[in-house]
């Protein structure tokens, strides 16, 4: 295994999910606010020192987009609590189809590898939108928490999630599909 910066910051952002829990569970919209962006913000900045001063490892392919994951899925299934938070609380079935998304493409990835050998299934253009949409809506829904006016633009926001995350679920076994035909 190999500690460098990189994989270190994504272990940050780890470790940032229980306090972004706390953050949550104790009202502090803000605090929470502040640490889903601290979390975004190391996302970002483990992504470019891997890649400026060539500190790519194996252990960072694999733990940058876990602590991704791990934050994104924590949010929405926090988010989904009703009482639990001030603002848009995220229906329930819209953390269902987030967090069966990356299921499916965990176990995807994992078959392919053990049929097929594929080592390498990177995330398609639509993906990287859900993603992004993603996170954008978890900014709005807190957000919501302590604008009431964004309330609207929450839950507009978490709708679009729902068929971005379906449409880049069906990409994904497409994709998955034709990566087998191919091989």
């Amino acid at each position: 295994m190999s500690f460098n910066v990189p994989n270190l910051i994504s272990l940050l952002r780890m470790a940032l999910v229980p306090v972004f829990v706390i953050a949550v569970l104790d009202g502090d919209t803000r605090g929470a606010l502040w640490i889903f962006a601290i979390a975004g913000i190391t996302d970002a900045l483990d992504g470019f020192i891997a890649r400026f001063w060539k500190q790519q490892t194996a252990l960072g392919a694999y733990l940058d987009p876990a602590a991704d994951k791990l934050l994104l899925v924590t949010s929405y299934v926090v988010l989904a609590i009703p009482n639990l938070h001030a603002g848009y609380v995220i229906p329930a079935w819209v953390s269902a189809l987030v967090i069966t998304r990356d299921v499916v493409i965990v176990v995807m990835a994992l078959l392919l590898h053990l049929a097929s050998g594929v080592t390498r299934f990177p995330p398609s253009p639509v993906s990287k939108v859900n993603t992004g949409f993603q996170v954008g809506t978890v900014i709005l829904v807190l957000l919501s928490g302590v604008e009431e006016r964004l309330t609207a633009v929450a839950m507009f926001a978490t709708f679009g999630v729902a068929l971005l995350t379906v449409a880049s679920g069906i990409d994904y076994i497409l994709r998955a599909n034709r990566t087998t035909v191919n091989r």
